[in-house]
């Protein structure tokens, strides 16, 4: 696939093949591959992304079911997760 930018043209005229020097192609071509990578590199992080932000609600509902099973078992409880001793929250406190 032949790749072209296009510029203002500056006063070149006619049929003739006109070319940019080496250097100055060789600095659009590694311009447009740095763009290139950096599309790709966002496209990656879009995705990735997107993965753990399902990762995450999926871990939230796991989490959000396991805290309901624990209050089922011990009632409304606060737990120290360093060492899983637990308090009795105020409202079971009184029954």
């Amino acid at each position: 696939m032949k790749e072209t930018i296009n510029i203002m043209n500056k006063g070149f005229s006619g049929t003739k093949n006109m070319k940019v020097t080496k250097e100055e192609l060789k600095n659009l071509q590694e311009q447009e591959k740095k763009k290139q990578a950096i599309l790709h590199d966002l496209g990656l992080l879009a995705t990735q992304s997107h993965t753990l932000s399902h990762m995450f609600a999926e871990l939230a509902l796991a989490s959000e079911t396991n805290k309901k099973a624990i209050e089922k078992k011990y009632g409304k409880i606060s737990i120290d997760l360093n060492d899983g001793s637990f308090k009795l929250m105020k409202d079971e406190e009184n029954k």
